[in-house]
């Protein structure tokens, strides 16, 4: 599976967490690993690194500044699904990594153009 050049957007996310339905997510891929832009809502700006492991899952570490002007971060473990349409969906659990160190689950969709 190839994210370059493919952008998703939230379509679920639990209470703890600041991406929205106006969050997008611009992915690029250089063989396993994963880099992403993304911004909307509450989001500024913020970065995604991390790796495609074999068995399809992505890994990466996650950091923005939100509307609050505040840097969060964390970790996320995303599980890729194929749509009947083709689409990609992401079933994404996360955690922060900072004082608040919650976990939450949320839901990514890619956008056709």
């Amino acid at each position: 599976m190839n994210y370059n050049g493919r952008t998703f957007v939230s379509v679920q996310n639990t209470e703890n967490g600041e991406v929205s339905s106006k969050t997008f997510f611009h992915y690029k891929q250089d063989e396993n690993i994963i880099s992403a832009s993304y911004g909307g809502g509450e989001i500024i700006q913020g970065t995604l690194i991390g790796i495609a492991n074999e068995d399809g899952c992505l890994e990466f570490r996650y950091n923005h500044v939100n509307n609050k002007n505040q840097l969060r971060g964390g970790k996320c473990l995303s599980t890729p699904e194929i749509l009947a349409d083709g689409r990609i969906r992401l079933h994404e659990k996360w955690q922060w990594q900072d004082d608040e160190g919650t976990e939450g689950q949320s839901i990514i969709e890619e956008v056709k153009e």
